[in-house]
């Protein structure tokens, strides 16, 4: 698919001196070929892949190894109870009783956040280049969810954790995902905690909900110590190192602070861990939030429960706990809602595009949750991007050629559906100038224009009208409504996204850079297509810069 649109599409140039980055000058926002759809060299990640397995979720023993995620939802979660047994081991072992990590970054300092790495093949591999040009420099980086697919095995982190990150020079912390989760955490603690199995306690049958999830629970693999001892020699060097005190922790960086939640499988905080943020969380400093199941997510709000009453976001909102941001993973892609909250805005944030399959963004609906207007609301892909790329994948999948959309048509379907204003312009005159906003091929909903490649310059094109084949096609890839109620979307979401891996650009995955620099904040959104341009220089699709100020204590 490197070649994809490559004899249909051309480039839609823009005034790159407006532009606050120069990865901002390929961006998806800007042309398709910033997209990756005009992919004309695939990048060198393939030359960094173990081998050339493609992880999938169609094979039967990986969905029966991912079991736990069925049966915590039927028969209760146990992995509060699992927590607080190694929390409490840990404690033994004397770590810091606040389970804070200190860090000398001096004033000025920068880091990576990336989430839903573990997957091992060439939708991970493909972060990896542009991530190691963008991390240079960089005082560490935070893995917010799923370090390890399918299940967490301390088995397999040597080529979806050791290899991939070998050449990153700095430490890498991270917080477990449900998948983590789904080996009772036991390889996440051994390699991030430094942490000896738990002893395992037998319980006999019981006919109960919990007896009956013991009878078919997945129990923890048996780590090989040799191995993973050898794979820990590819991260080896003395800057790489870092020992987290326990599955969640604060990273003490003088000025700011960076707390890591745990939320296990299902999305919640046990009583302990609770109590714990309550206390981190006084502290006056400003906070960033990283956590393993995003708090806004697909237009939709999920505050954290936290066991005995309140929520994450509860703590999350307290004026006095000056939080700025909360980061979470879980969800493959990149979605951010700026929140105001009184007198100031949180920006609540998802990270989930650094390595697994992609969430579709297309069928996320109009943004209105938390206040959030539909044209403050960014993601990464594109919706009309990710509309366009699921219906090339499926028109060939079922050889059903009418089910393909352009990304002009694509853009053209969401804009029109979630009324936005478009965040690509499709049209531009012969010498590159996109069309003033109103007139014929803007990019106004309901008559987007586009652009062909022809005889070595650019013309405009005639509007694209939406048609009843196109908005057929949408609906059933769920990116446009249905006549009659069907869940599509959702539906598409939760499965067919996950059953539609691919290894091939443009991969649409992302990752973000942090930096402070004086008083500000800024959180940069940087995309991995798989192409080599931009491993060169991985494009800017969001970028968002935040005060820093101290409360009063």
């Amino acid at each position: 698919m490197a070649d994809v649109h490559a004899d249909v599409n051309a480039d839609v140039n823009a005034d790159a001196d407006a532009r606050p980055a120069r990865g901002a000058r390929q961006s998806s926002r800007v042309s398709e070929a910033g997209a990756g759809w005009n992919c004309q060299e695939v990048g060198t990640f393939q030359r960094l892949r173990p081998n050339r397995a493609t992880f999938t979720w169609l094979r039967p023993g990986t969905l029966w190894r991912s079991r736990n995620e069925i049966l915590a939802q039927l028969f209760g979660d146990p992995s509060a109870e699992v927590r607080r047994r190694w929390v409490e081991a840990q404690r033994e072992r004397g770590v810091d009783p606040d389970f804070r990590i200190f860090r000398e970054v001096g004033e000025d300092f920068t880091f990576l956040v990336l989430g839903d790495t573990g997957e091992g093949d060439a939708s991970q591999y493909a972060v990896v280049p542009g991530l190691l040009k963008a991390g240079e420099g960089t005082s560490f980086a935070v893995i917010a969810s799923d370090v390890i697919y399918p299940t967490g095995s301390g088995n397999e982190y040597r080529d979806k954790f050791y290899r991939p990150y070998q050449d990153y020079r700095a430490p890498i912390y991270a917080v477990p995902g449900n998948h983590d989760w789904y080996d009772g955490l036991g390889g996440f603690m051994r390699v991030f905690c430094e942490a000896q199995p738990l002893e395992v306690r037998e319980q006999g049958f019981r006919l109960s909900p919990s007896g009956l999830r013991g009878l078919l629970w997945k129990k923890p693999a048996k780590i090989d110590e040799e191995a993973l001892a050898t794979a820990r020699r590819m991260r080896s060097a003395p800057g790489q190192q870092a020992t987290m005190p326990a599955p969640y922790w604060v990273l003490d960086l003088g000025r700011l602070l960076v707390v890591g939640i745990d939320t296990g499988i299902r999305g919640d905080i046990d009583r302990e861990q609770g109590e714990w943020l309550r206390r981190i969380s006084a502290d006056p400093r400003p906070k960033i939030l990283i956590t393993g199941k995003p708090i806004y997510v697909r237009n939709d709000y999920h505050p954290c429960d936290i066991e005995g009453g309140g929520t994450v976001d509860d703590i999350v909102r307290d004026p006095a706990h000056n939080y700025v941001a909360a980061i979470g993973g879980d969800v493959h892609n990149y979605q951010r809602f700026p929140v105001r909250v009184g007198d100031r805005v949180i920006q609540y944030i998802v990270s989930g595009g650094g390595g697994a399959f992609m969430h579709a963004t297309h069928t996320i609906p109009r943004v209105d949750v938390g206040g959030v207007h539909e044209d403050d609301f960014k993601c990464y892909p594109l919706r009309g991007d990710s509309l366009s790329f699921y219906s090339l994948l499926y028109s060939r999948r079922l050889r059903m050629r009418w089910l393909y959309l352009t990304p002009d048509e694509g853009l053209a379907l969401m804009s029109r559906h979630v009324g936005n204003v478009p965040p690509r312009s499709i049209a531009a005159d012969p010498d590159g100038t996109p069309p003033p906003p109103g007139t014929a091929g803007s990019g106004g909903v309901g008559g987007v224009g586009g652009v062909v490649g022809g005889g070595g310059g650019q013309v405009r094109t005639a509007p694209v009208r939406i048609t009843a084949r196109m908005k057929w096609a949408a609906r059933l890839l769920g990116g446009w409504p249905m006549p009659f109620h069907l869940p599509v979307g959702r539906v598409f979401h939760r499965w067919i996204s996950e059953l539609s891996d691919w290894d091939t650009p443009p991969f649409f995955k992302s990752f973000l850079h942090v930096s402070v620099t004086g008083d500000v904040l800024r959180i940069r959104c940087l995309a991995a297509t798989g192409c080599l341009a931009q491993e060169i220089d991985p494009p800017l699709e969001d970028e968002v810069e935040i005060p820093l100020v101290r409360t009063v204590a």
